[in-house]
């Protein structure tokens, strides 16, 4: 029979082993009774363990007003003075809070998110990785502590040094980077996202990390399958709460020699993203992206704004067709600027095309065209302009101007004569009776507020009342 292999038992048997790795780290704790190498490898057998709560109980469960496994693994993980049993009760610690919310609080009322933010003062990327994790998952739930953590005890400093340390890095270039500075690079820049989201009052004390940010935008290549994996959707991530106003960082976003080097990258990780996401991905994967690019197009310096829109607004080839129906990066966001499956997206790319515009309404109906304006324009109480519906004049691919139809953005001679036959007279009342009921809903939900073009023609004179031999008997 083959000798029993630790962290393999199920069921009952699984409780016995679980119960008795606890208790025995526990007592350790009062008296050392285990020798490094047996407390690391109970340790280890406990993680295995614990990465399925089911018959798992004595890590997680409460008793007498705490959670003995939790507070054993946090002795453990913040008070041992070997690194190494540090990292290994960090490593359950962090699988714990991970599967059982309840044990995060545990983390802030014993004391030791303090601990943790000591100890992002590492130079080992596992401990990072682990520590700002932990950190990570005590800002969901429990978010009464990070104002003290950055004020009192230099959360902000601790995280910007940490990201040096990653551009350091990067910018030397090794032949292969150890892959858990990966990891840690990802986990600290989460957790900086959810500092600054959740302590909005305290965001400015990260500002300092914006040169760092902006430097690992280079850290490597943009991958082709997953453009915003880590690195890169966690660094755009963490850009948004941060303030890019300020002297040092307007010059590490707009460097005096090539001011528009950062907005470059996130338009290539922009087309990359809109090229290879679908509508399920889509959402919670570009959205943070483009609300990025909306913010630096707002701090940018005139020639870079001026980049930004040479590479998103609708070029003369975007205009041989209906604006939003072609392959270009243009095309792809103004397709989604009304994508019904995508809300959050398909808002802040409309609100970056009519930043784009300088917020003038008439100008960016000439950019999008009124179709995919207009929705917009209603929803921001942005009054309509009075050329909305005129046509206008637009430069081809040769400068000559050329009439543009102002609904679509398509160039006049580009558009495709109906091949369908003139409507019959019965054609035309069911669709004019369609159109007034629309008009009389919008109207009634506020939507709009203009007269019933149907009213208006009728008074006009534009309907003729029909003959007897033409009126349609109803059912």
């Amino acid at each position: 029979m083959p000798d029993f292999q630790p962290g393999t038992a199920t069921g009952p048997a699984k409780l016995k082993a679980v119960t008795l790795l606890v208790n025995k780290l526990t007592e350790d704790l009062d008296q050392v009774s285990l020798l490094p190498k047996d407390r690391d490898e109970a340790l280890e057998e406990l993680k295995i363990y614990g990465r399925d709560p089911r018959n798992a109980d004595p890590i997680f469960t409460k008793e007498a007003d705490f959670y003995k496994g939790i507070s054993m693994l946090l002795r453990h993980g913040f008070h041992s003075p070997s690194s190494d049993t540090s990292r290994a009760a960090l490593r359950v610690l962090a699988n714990s809070m991970l599967l059982r919310p309840e044990t995060r609080r545990m983390l802030v009322d014993q004391g030791f998110a303090v601990k943790a933010c000591e100890g992002l003062k590492t130079d080992n990327w596992d401990s990072e990785f682990l520590v700002s994790r932990i950190l990570l998952l005590s800002t969901y739930g429990t978010k009464e502590h990070l104002t003290n953590l950055i004020v009192e005890h230099h959360l902000a400093e601790n995280v910007t040094e940490n990201l040096g340390r990653h551009a350091k890095l990067a910018a030397t270039k090794p032949r292969q980077q150890p892959p858990m500075e990966d990891m840690a690079l990802a986990e600290i820049l989460k957790l900086l996202f959810n500092v600054t989201h959740f302590c909005k009052e305290e965001a400015s004390r990260f500002s300092a990390a914006v040169p760092h940010i902006a430097e690992l935008l280079w850290k490597q290549d943009i991958p082709a399958s997953n453009p915003l994996g880590p690195p890169f959707g966690p660094l755009v991530n963490a850009l948004i709460n941060l303030d890019i106003s300020t002297a040092a960082n307007q010059a590490a976003m707009f460097p005096s020699s090539e001011p528009s080097k950062v907005a470059a990258r996130l338009i290539s990780l922009l087309d990359s993203a809109m090229a290879t996401y679908n509508d399920n991905d889509l959402e919670a994967t570009v959205t943070p992206l483009v609300s990025t690019m909306l913010k630096v197009h707002e701090h940018a310096p005139s020639p870079v704004r001026q980049f930004i829109s040479g590479k998103l607004l609708p070029t003369a080839e975007d205009r041989q067709s209906v604006l939003g129906k072609g392959k270009t990066l243009s095309a792809r966001l103004l397709k989604n600027s009304t994508n019904p499956m995508a809300p959050a997206l398909r808002d802040v790319i409309s609100h970056l095309f009519f930043e784009i515009s300088g917020k003038d309404a008439s100008k960016f109906v000439e950019n999008v065209g009124y179709g995919l304006a207009s929705g917009f324009l209603f929803k921001n109480n942005v009054q309509i302009p009075a050329n909305a519906s005129a046509s206008f004049h637009a430069s081809d691919s040769t400068g000559a101007q050329r009439l543009v139809n102002p609904i679509t953005g398509q160039f006049s001679d580009r558009e495709k004569v109906s091949e369908m036959p003139p409507m019959t007279e019965d054609e035309k009342l069911r669709e004019a009776e369609r159109l007034f009921v629309l008009f009389e809903r919008l109207k009634k939900n506020g939507v709009i507020d203009v007269e019933n073009p149907v009213v208006q023609a009728m008074r006009e004179g534009k309907f003729r009342d029909l003959g007897d031999d033409e009126v349609e008997e109803l059912d």
